[in-house]
């Protein structure tokens, strides 16, 4: 295991050949989102301009016959984070990225890592360690072929019971 930087893990989006993998298992992140979030709640529109970086490297991977897939495991009801990331979905839906829901109660019996992670080409694993507060601590780079195989088998296995975004209707609170 390695400790990276942000800026590493930037350049593994760079580099990558066939496939980006990233299963997410928290209810809360505080990404920098957190004013678009009250925002959202108190109704004031978004122009998602802020997603614009991203969907455009979705759309130049996806030129270049690359996939994004995102598994996205939730406690429901949703918390208020999680309803609005449901909400602003779509760009990167348009852009490419197939983004798809798992209720956590359907999770229960895969072995699962203990973060989220990235896996890219079944060559490297970087896993998000988030505090308490939802800021990131660390990301840890492995390259060890059982680690990618864990998370590989792992993300596999929720992406078996996972629900198209677009399928999804999230739980009323």
């Amino acid at each position: 295991m390695k400790l990276i930087t942000g800026q590493d893990r930037k350049k593994l989006f760079e580099s990558f050949k066939r496939e980006a993998l990233h299963l997410e298992l928290r209810d809360f992140y505080d990404t920098g989102d957190l004013e678009k979030v009250e925002r959202w709640k108190a109704g004031e529109p978004d122009d998602l301009e802020w997603l614009r970086p991203w969907c455009d490297r979705v759309r130049r991977g996806i030129a270049q016959g690359k996939s994004y897939r995102r598994a996205c495991v939730v406690s429901e009801p949703l918390t208020d984070y999680q309803r609005w990331a449901y909400s602003v979905t779509q760009p990167n839906l348009d852009a490419g990225e197939d983004i798809r829901w798992i209720p956590r109660r359907l999770v229960s019996a895969i072995p699962l890592p203990g973060n989220d992670f990235w896996l890219f080409d079944d060559d490297a694993v970087v896993f998000g360690v988030f505090g308490g507060d939802g800021n990131v601590i660390e990301r840890q780079l492995y390259t060890d072929p059982d680690m990618v195989r864990l998370c590989r088998n792992a993300f596999e296995a929720v992406w078996a019971v996972s629900v198209r975004h677009n399928d999804y209707k999230p739980a009323q609170q």
